[in-house]
């Protein structure tokens, strides 16, 4: 296959998208002809930055590869480490980002939405010295002593669970309407009802943790699904410090922490594995990732791989919410099997929820329909060639796969096959990266409990 003038060849493609390019093999064909040396990085909150080296061609038959080739890594840099300031020491790729990272610019959706994630205006910066890294891992999670809640908020249902020294001694899940209300008084009203819940079946509160879909920062919720409706202004005024005045509020100032409920399900994965450096990825509505590192820290990461780019084929699904293609999302979720089901044969009905078309290719799986084994064939290919991806990001030892996607048979097929790609294509990665499904001792941690164990009483 070819892309820009660089020849990517592969050995596995998935049988119902022939023309899908793994990003990571075309990083590496541009790279085997790349000479010029250039610097980029990426700034996010508290001044933390994310420095990488590269190289381009920077002749002009090679151009359009050149630029292709940053766009994708600074796309890359943005969804998976956060930032609103670009730095490079090379002006024409100075010139380029700022002409695509503006209002009315190709990448208008990052640019807004980075700007608003960090307040602060995205900005493009030439440098003859680019900054380098500058990370601050916080050491989070695994502390059971004490009286402690975990609160989960999903879309759909909210969790909490009262632990009491490491046991759970009540738990309650309940039905709610999150992404539907714009009063964000029907949000705080729902939180504050669930810890006040927990709080009852204890002594005491000492700390409470937050699991919540979305980006936070500093405890703070600066963009959230679950906040959908609610108007900019009532966002500005009451969510982005929601769940700190719930706590505050009901308890005065006892220990929190609120986190991206993917970091927390990577943490629950540590807690059950009883090791660190690990990635999780939950496959469902969209593709939520959490990542903790080899000491055991949450890194203050986006980790939303759901925007970072996996495919370069020019012919890429498009993702409705940032207008971009070849990302993630449309890979790893209900939507890639949606996408891929009718290229089968498999006929769904139009009227149905995502969530519905997801059950019905997967009845048809646990059916043993083999038009289903081919859809989830194909998302075991694209997961092979991405996890080996994802490890060159994250150098992570184990990978934990959840979510509806990886439910059942489909699940089963998606992990092997993608296990005999990795095999096959990337051997340096087999005994350095090991994915797999959770198991029993993973279940009995959870997520709420493992919310629970966030704050350091200390």
């Amino acid at each position: 296959m070819e892309r820009y003038n660089i020849d990517v060849r592969i050995k596995n493609a998935p049988p119902l998208d022939p023309d899908f390019i793994p990003i990571l093999k075309f990083n590496q064909a541009f790279l085997a002809t790349a000479k010029k040396p250039v610097s980029l990085a990426v700034e996010r909150a508290d001044g933390q930055i994310a420095a990488f080296r590269t190289f381009v061609h920077g002749t002009p038959e090679m151009a359009e590869a050149d630029r292709y080739y940053i766009d994708r890594m600074v796309k890359t840099a943005l969804w998976l480490q956060g930032g609103f300031k670009v730095y490079t020491d090379d002006r024409e790729i100075y010139e380029y980002l700022s002409g695509v990272y503006c209002q009315g610019g190709e990448r208008e959706f990052d640019w807004d939405f980075m700007s608003d994630v960090y307040e602060n205006p995205f900005e493009v910066v030439l440098t003859s010295q680019v900054p380098e890294t500058r990370d601050a891992p916080k050491a989070i999670g695994g502390h059971l002593e004490g009286c402690r809640i975990g609160f989960d908020a999903g879309g759909s249902d909210r969790k909490v669970s009262a632990v009491v020294d490491g046991e759970t001694v009540f738990s309650e899940e309940v039905v709610w309407f999150p992404k539907v209300n714009s009063d964000p008084d029907y949000h705080y009203d729902g939180i504050v009802a669930a810890l006040k819940s927990a709080a009852e079946h204890m002594p005491r509160v000492d700390a409470v943790g937050v699991s919540s879909a979305g980006v936070f920062i500093n405890d703070r919720t600066m963009r959230a699904s679950l906040f959908l409706q609610v108007p900019p202004d009532l966002y500005n005024a009451k969510v982005k410090d929601i769940y700190i005045r719930a706590i505050r509020d009901t308890f005065g100032h006892v220990p929190y922490s609120v986190i991206n409920d993917g970091d927390v399900s990577a943490l629950a994965g540590a807690m059950s594995l009883e090791d660190n450096n690990v990635l999780g990825i939950a496959m469902g509505t969209s593709e939520a990732v959490g990542y903790v590192d080899e000491n055991g820290c949450i890194t203050g990461w986006l980790n939303e791989l759901a925007f970072v780019p996996v495919d370069a084929n020019p012919d890429a699904m498009r993702d409705e919410w940032s207008g971009d293609i070849g990302c993630g999302v449309k890979y790893f979720s209900q939507d890639g099997v949606i996408k891929l089901a009718p290229r089968t044969g498999i006929e769904l009905d139009e009227d149905a929820s995502p969530a519905e078309k997801l059950k019905a290719v997967q009845k048809l799986m646990e059916e043993g329909d083999p038009r289903a084994a081919r859809v989830y064939e194909s998302i075991g290919i694209y997961l092979g060639h991405t996890l080996a991806y994802y490890y060159t990001l994250y150098g992570c030892r184990h990978v934990l796969l959840l979510g509806r996607v990886m439910s059942g048979k489909g699940g089963d097929l998606i992990l092997d096959t993608a296990k005999k790609v990795l095999a096959d294509e990337y051997p340096e990665t087999v005994g350095n990266m090991v994915p797999e499904l959770p198991d029993e001792k993973f279940r009995r941690v959870g997520q709420s409990m493992a919310a629970a164990s966030l704050p350091d009483r200390k």
